[in-house]
């Protein structure tokens, strides 16, 4: 599903970790991203709109810790914007 020159991106907006540099390549963005979720266990990930595009929100015990959209050309992920500041995520808190 990734591109061969994927990239990721994530925004903790200082307030949590997130990668401090772009993540570049497909192997490495798949990595990286399966490597988040064996340091978080009990991390679920829902499918959801993001700016009207296809998107995941990933959630811990009820909370939303994470909302992920993606630039897809053709069939290929492109980019993958995580955003992870608790400050960008408050639409996505509320149920």
């Amino acid at each position: 599903m990734l591109a061969p020159g994927a990239t990721a991106t994530g925004d903790g907006g200082g307030l949590v970790p997130a990668a401090l540099h772009l993540v570049e390549g497909a192997e490495a963005v798949a990595r990286f991203f399966a490597e988040r979720g064996r340091a978080v266990p009990g991390i679920s990930l829902l499918e959801c709109a993001v700016n009207g595009q296809p998107g995941l929100m990933a959630r811990k015990d009820g909370v939303t810790v994470s909302v992920l959209a993606f630039d897809i050309a053709g069939d290929r992920i492109q980019h993958v914007w995580a955003v992870l500041n608790p400050d960008k995520l408050r639409p996505w808190t509320a149920d």
